[in-house]
């Protein structure tokens, strides 16, 4: 029962106060050597996640999800309905991916690659920073009376994060209509593309509400993956961690007194300066260990690095260890659980691969018409069928018909014998396949129907063809 009082913190988060009301978070800008290589890391990734829906590859955008359509380009790679379980498949290898990532290195997506940190921490804060000053500024700011200076900052400030909202709606709008449908919006204008400009005002109203005032609370409240941590991480997990065996020591933490020797006191390297607190754009305390709240951000490790340097103690109080390297001194290993996780990756990666090299850029589907028997006409007979060909190319095909492949026999589309597949899309109709009774050996038999492009075959497909019972 000792431990209990220990735990209270969990009872309450950051960002709400006693009263249960809203407690907007204020940190102290950050600075050192980790949040140096997250700007950079963040450069990087803003510029692929902007840049991505606008390459194409092969005539392909890069990246697009556009759910309506269900059609999906990954990594220039073209996904239609028929190929969904390929999707699936690349989806389940995403999370598990992430999975083994967080049993390995803890939370460290939520810190340097989601794009919701990316956007608060390094582009908006940065910005209110700029604008607003550091957190003892932003403090006073927030106490002080609506007067011209306050005015002034706020519309400065808000309608930036308004043109950086709508910026960011045009990029999401252009992942999930494609790249085509946003050029073509603006230039014929909001009012013929009334739809996607309706869609486009409300992701902006999104990102604006998100990003000005919902902030940390998606972390805390939307996003799952913080729960999911509590079951994925265990003591040899990497994490963001106080070092509360070098930081505690016999005596606890204690102020520093430049007079003292720590050491032969008994006190805790940690001087209870509370600027990790501060700093933290999620307002914990990270010297109460892992919490929900925690994005793995490192702010606290470089402000803690900057303390123990002034007073002359060794770096590293708060650094990425696990549990079991902190209390146990053990080093790092992969678990067997890591190497059960890296096993279904590597099986389900193979199973990914594989399948995309078994796709086909055409996929043809001729079936026959649900309800239709056989004709005779003369000695030969006649089924009917529908047929759907899909094209999955950036190629249009012009001169498609079908002719059968194993058997001897007419195909006889309904309208033009020869007919177009414009680029990336669908022809469907109606054919007759008629085959000589003679030939037949059974009342079903399969038949095999290649799809040709002038005199190349681009696709294969079989179906059923019915017959009499008996023959002469």
């Amino acid at each position: 029962m000792s431990n209990l009082p220990d735990e209270a913190f969990r009872d309450t988060i950051g960002t709400i106060d006693e009263g249960g009301n809203r407690k907007f978070i204020l940190p102290k800008k950050p600075s050192g050597k980790f949040y140096e290589y997250r700007k950079w890391v963040s450069y990087i990734l803003l510029t692929i996640l902007v840049a991505n829906p606008f390459i194409k590859v092969n005539g392909n955008q890069f990246m697009m999800f556009n759910i309506l359509e269900r059609r999906f380009n990954i990594f220039g790679f073209p996904f239609w309905p028929q190929d969904f379980y390929l999707f699936v498949i690349s989806m389940l290898v995403g999370i598990v991916f992430i999975i083994l990532f967080t049993v390995v290195y803890g939370r460290i997506f939520c810190g340097w690659i989601c794009p919701q940190t990316i956007f608060l921490e390094l582009v908006f804060r940065r910005i209110e920073y700029w604008i607003d000053g550091d957190r003892g500024a932003q403090s006073r700011l927030a106490r002080q009376e609506w007067n011209g200076e306050k005015i002034r900052k706020r519309l400065i400030k808000w309608f930036i994060f308004f043109v950086i909202s709508f910026l960011i709606a045009n990029v999401f709008l252009a992942y999930l209509v494609g790249s085509d449908q946003l050029f073509l919006m603006i230039e014929e204008g909001p009012i013929k593309q009334s739809s996607n400009f309706i869609a486009l005002l409300l992701f902006t109203a999104v990102f604006y509400f998100v990003f000005v005032w919902f902030r940390e609370q998606v972390c805390i409240i939307a996003c799952p993956y913080g729960r999911l941590q509590g079951v994925l991480l265990d003591n040899k997990s990497i994490n963001v961690a106080y070092d509360f065996v070098r930081g505690e020591k016999e005596l606890g933490r204690a102020k520093y007194n430049k007079q003292e020797d720590r050491a032969a006191t008994g006190k805790g390297d940690c001087i209870d300066c509370k600027q990790c607190i501060h700093v933290c754009p999620m307002g914990i305390d990270i010297r109460n260990g892992t919490q929900l709240e925690c994005t793995n951000c490192t702010a606290c490790i470089d402000e803690c690095d900057t303390i123990m340097e002034n007073v002359g103690l060794p770096k590293g109080l708060i650094r990425y260890a696990s549990e079991d390297e902190i209390e146990k001194k053990e080093p790092f290993r992969f678990t067997a659980r890591m190497k059960g996780y890296t096993a279904v990756l590597i099986i389900l990666l193979g199973i990914f691969v594989g399948m995309l090299f078994l796709r086909n850029d055409v996929q043809a589907v001729i079936l026959r018409l649900p309800g239709q028997l056989f004709q005779h006409k003369g000695d030969k007979i006649s089924n009917i069928y529908t047929y759907k060909i899909v094209n999955k190319t950036i190629n249009d095909f012009n001169d498609i018909h079908f002719e059968l492949i194993d058997q001897k026999g007419t195909i006889k589309n309904v309208g033009t014998q020869k007919f177009k597949v414009p680029k990336q899309g669908i022809s469907q109709g109606t054919l007759f396949i008629e085959i000589d009774q003679a030939l037949l050996e059974s009342d079903k038999t399969k038949v095999e129907i290649g799809v040709f492009n002038g005199d190349k075959l681009i696709e294969k497909t079989s179906t059923n063809f019915l017959g009499p019972r008996s023959f002469n």
